[in-house]
């Protein structure tokens, strides 16, 4: 701590550095939560409906839920009765007369009961499909009558899946791309911080060393002060996530898939506070042990 008040506008500035090195790191895990969230959201607001003849049996609609819901893929399985169905569809066209007069007209609901069928992952719908078109899914017997499934609209919504599953993943290689380069970048810059700190003290290192001074003897200091450096900035960037992650949750909730960073970040305290901690030490430690090497050669 001698040099640390010493040095102390060096020091301050390595702290300073470090902090925002510890915050860009906080910044990226708070970031893939609020990213993981969004995704999540889009992909519920994807599914696959399943729609039943006219006639279909009780018994046989059950049985295509039964055998969709112990699929691996499959996520959630709504049933919609034929009443659910029609009541939904007059609420949807509930300002449009026309409609509901022509439906009155017919005298009988002319919608089937359906599924709607919300996958995992987007990707998966297709293999889902499949299994909905085999033989015994659709309850097609040995005679080959007619099955219990009217249609299913894959097809139609095709484009837009396959276009989520790419926005989906381009999303994670681009947040894991971006995420390693600042990390980078951040760790380049704490190091040339610490450098700069250890510079300051070149010539005591050059002295230990003439005297006799053995290298892990003259790096241990440096070494302790550079974690020294990063724990202070840890415990720095743990207090202003603090009022960050409350503002900011209310922004969140709202827009983002409905997750609260501040719930996230007081629930996951434990966790945030051992990552960004073990983090500054360790840039700290290493950085310094680095940033010596060069002063050691007498």
């Amino acid at each position: 701590m001698l040099s640390f008040w010493r040095n102390s506008f060096v020091s301050l500035s390595s702290v300073l550095v470090m902090t925002i090195t510890l915050l860009t790191i906080g910044s990226l895990m708070l970031t893939s939560v609020v990213l993981d969230s969004v995704l999540s959201d889009l992909k519920s607001k994807v599914d696959v409906n399943v729609y039943f003849t006219l006639s279909a049996p009780d018994e046989e609609m059950m049985k295509v839920q039964s055998t969709l819901q112990k699929m691996p893929e499959v996520a959630s399985v709504e049933f919609v009765s034929r009443e659910q169905a029609l009541a939904e569809f007059k609420d949807k066209h509930k300002d449009d007369s026309l409609t509901l007069q022509a439906l009155d007209e017919l005298g009988d609901n002319p919608l089937g009961a359906r599924l709607n069928i919300v996958a995992k992952d987007p990707s998966q719908y297709e293999s889902i499909v499949k299994t909905l078109e085999s033989e015994s899914v659709l309850g097609a017997g040995a005679s080959g009558e007619a099955g219990v499934i009217d249609k299913v609209n894959y097809r139609q919504n095709k484009v837009v899946i396959d276009r989520l599953s790419e926005i989906i993943a381009s999303a994670k290689q681009l947040g894991f791309s971006v995420a390693l380069a600042l990390i980078l970048v951040s760790i380049l810059i704490t190091f040339n911080t610490i450098r700069l700190v250890i510079y300051m003290s070149r010539e005591e290192i050059a002295v230990m060393r003439l005297v006799g001074a053995s290298s892990t003897y003259v790096r241990g200091p440096f070494i302790v002060g550079g974690m020294i450096y990063g724990a202070m900035s840890a415990l720095i960037s743990i207090f202003i996530f603090w009022p960050i992650t409350w503002w900011l949750a209310q922004h969140t909730t709202d827009f983002f898939g409905g997750v609260n960073l501040f719930d996230y970040y007081v629930h996951n305290f434990f966790q945030i506070f051992i990552v960004i901690f073990g983090s500054g030490i360790i840039f700290g430690g290493i950085s310094s042990f680095l940033a010596v090497r060069k002063y050691l050669k007498v």
